[in-house]
């Protein structure tokens, strides 16, 4: 075999969204590639670690994809990453000397096309979306004001992005929301998974969760719990990707 695709995610625990938001990428990457040999890597040790334990399911690390590849002989490796932002997981890909692809945020066509495409619900006056991105120490944070700025770019006022780890908080757009006199939120994940983060820091019960210190602040809170990947635009974008990466290689 001489082509082999590694589809590289950070990702997740949960099957359900896991079905949803990355096997469902898979799955279009092996009907378009159906002579090239197809695998599954996730960078996260913590999560590997955890299936293996848990539920006996040994998913590759993006190191043992790629021996993988080589011990079946095959000659050219591509990486298509499911990251959002070219940050410290998608450089653990450009270190392993391969193909590698370009994360969800990388040109300015890719915020353009989510901008245009991606339609999360509804927003009625008095209302905003936000949503959650994971955010990160790297400079790539960066990306979540880009995207957000391209939204204002567009004369969209009612879309704001915040970040768990990143330099916008959820406490940096409060006053923003009431300073537009929003009375609604309707909060959505940035991330390719509904995991963790948005079933916990944002959308549970819990009083420190996105949710709880929005009602807290005065405002009606309504979730919107599906990962980016389950969006076919999302899906475009990275299928955009493997193509441009593959006519290169």
């Amino acid at each position: 075999m001489k082509r082999g695709i590694i589809v590289a995610s950070f990702g997740t625990s949960y099957e359900k969204t896991r079905r949803l938001c990355i096997e469902s990428i898979e799955e279009k990457i092996r009907e378009e590639y159906s002579e090239d040999y197809v695998l599954r890597a996730f960078t996260s040790r913590i999560i590997v670690n955890k299936l293996k334990k848990r539920d006996n399911l040994h998913i590759l690390n993006e190191k043992e994809a790629v021996q993988e590849m080589q011990d079946r002989g095959v000659e050219n490796i591509y990486i298509q990453p499911l990251h959002i932002i070219p940050g410290h997981e998608y450089e653990k890909l450009l270190s392993l000397g391969v193909n590698v692809g370009k994360p969800l945020l990388y040109s300015d066509e890719d915020y353009e096309d989510i901008v245009e495409g991606l339609h999360i619900s509804e927003i009625s006056e008095g209302e905003a979306l936000v949503f959650m991105g994971h955010g990160t120490d790297h400079e790539s944070d960066k990306a979540y004001k880009k995207l957000e700025k391209t939204y204002r770019n567009r004369g969209i006022e009612d879309i704001f992005i915040a970040t768990v780890e990143g330099g916008t908080t959820l406490e940096d757009i409060i006053p923003r929301l009431k300073k537009d006199d929003i009375k609604k939120v309707v909060l959505a994940p940035f991330m390719l998974v509904a995991g963790d983060h948005a079933i916990n820091d944002m959308a549970s019960d819990e009083d420190d969760s996105w949710k709880s210190i929005l009602e807290k602040s005065g405002f009606e809170v309504e979730i919107n719990l599906k990962g980016l990947g389950e969006y076919e635009i999302i899906q475009d974008i990275y299928l955009r990707h493997l193509r441009e990466l593959m006519e290169e290689g």
